[in-house]
């Protein structure tokens, strides 16, 4: 390797990809070119990064597995930044086994980040960590162990394992000021600011607050009654209801949890509920079906009592009912938390990480841009979706993802 391929290569490790280029931007060899393509990733030039991979690919020939390896390593990087989801794994799941059989261990290692950015951003948070669980305990450069440890921040989180979260980000700080990369230290902040803004909102008795993410741990493990309007279910310390798939009964939930210890009238349920105005006997009929329903799926946790106006929650051993809030509370607010990281998305990458249908979510981001709350540029299939980072729409509690388990 040349002296002027070196000192690019030490620039681009350094986080300065102009530094880079002013070394190689004139040469169309292939190493010239996969430094090109990296240093214009860096600058946020994709499109052109992409095509200076995959020239640089094609130019070292088959003879070069590990130079052709650690292009299929960045333009799964440039996948991952432009929100490709549906680039082809298996490719990086090759370059990485290609770079471990030739002892390119820091590359492979970088290959792994990805493939665990990935899984978390489309909320496969078990596969994550039985790749993280298998991994190596090898010595890491800086950079790399940054990038590591948001990883592990990313899965705690989502856990709600904020003293591992803390701990994580913590680690990553560090590393990144060892790396002395701007562009990784101001991830790293973003990340620790999103974990240190309100996570949801607490409302018990007619009062509500916001709460940090720590506090929304502690509430799951009060042994409180919790109707978790952030992932639609209700749970106390040890059992977990879901009700995702039946907005009826968490529309209904809601309301009496919300007015608890009080009762709420039948008129309230039915507009709460069934969005009625003017109830007849078919929806007073409908409401004590439903009723009934959510009587029989309660039946572990809490009674549904009538009362002479309405109905009342009655709690079967928690000392105390509440409700878990997002943030705000608005329509496609998923769509707006994923949109909030700042990157543009693609409807269909949108569709992948929300696990809706790609018309689901083209519906929604129309209203939004109706509404003004979201852009888009480029036309078909190069249309991309964006929206400047939303304080209001931390992504902790609205990402798809497991429960923590009680």
């Amino acid at each position: 390797m040349d002296s002027l391929i070196t000192a690019a290569a030490r620039a681009l490790a350094a986080g300065d990809p102009l530094g880079a280029l002013k070394h190689v931007a004139l040469r169309d060899d292939a190493p010239a070119l996969a430094l090109r393509g990296i240093a214009m990733a860096q600058l946020g030039e994709l499109d052109r990064a992409k095509m200076l991979l995959k020239s640089a690919a094609r130019a070292f020939g088959s003879r070069e597995a590990v130079a052709r390896a650690r292009c299929v390593v960045a333009e799964a990087e440039i996948a991952l930044v432009s929100r490709e989801l549906r680039w082809p794994t298996r490719a990086l799941d090759t370059a990485r086994a290609t770079l471990e059989a030739h002892g390119d261990g820091l590359n492979a290692a970088h290959a792994r980040n990805l493939e665990l950015r990935r899984l978390l951003l489309i909320g496969r948070l078990d596969e994550a960590e039985r790749i993280l669980a298998g991994l190596a305990p090898i010595p890491l450069p800086p950079a790399l162990a940054a990038a590591r440890a948001l990883a592990v921040a990313g899965i705690a989180i989502r856990r709600l394992r904020t003293g591992a979260a803390r701990a994580a980000l913590a680690e990553a700080g560090r590393a990144a000021i060892e790396a002395k990369i701007p562009a990784l230290i101001a991830e790293v902040e973003s990340a620790s600011l999103v974990f240190s803004a309100p996570a949801a909102r607490l409302v018990a008795r007619g009062d509500e607050r916001p709460l940090l993410l720590d506090e929304v741990e502690a509430l799951l493990a009060s042994g409180k009654l919790v109707v978790d309007a952030c992932r639609n279910v209700v749970r106390d310390e040890k059992t977990i209801v879901p009700l995702a798939t039946r907005p009826v009964l968490f529309a209904l939930l809601r309301a009496l949890a919300e007015a608890w210890p009080a009762d709420v009238s039948r008129s309230t349920l039915l507009a709460r509920a069934f969005r009625a105005r003017h109830a007849d006997e078919s929806h007073r009929a409908r409401l004590r079906v439903e009723m009934g329903r959510l009587r029989a799926e309660l039946r572990t946790l809490a009674d549904v009592r009538a009362t002479k106006r309405g109905f009342a929650l009655v709690p079967r051993h928690a000392s105390e009912v509440v409700v878990l809030a997002p943030p705000v509370e608005e329509q496609h607010a998923a769509v707006l938390a994923f949109l909030a990281d700042g990157e543009s998305w693609s409807s269909s990458a949108l569709a992948i990480a929300l696990g809706l249908s790609p018309r689901t979510v083209q519906r929604a981001l129309e209203q939004l841009a109706a509404a003004g709350k979201v852009q888009s540029y480029g036309r078909g299939p190069a249309r991309r979706w964006m929206t400047p980072p939303v304080s209001d729409f931390p992504t902790t509690l609205l990402l798809p993802g497991p429960l923590p388990s009680g």
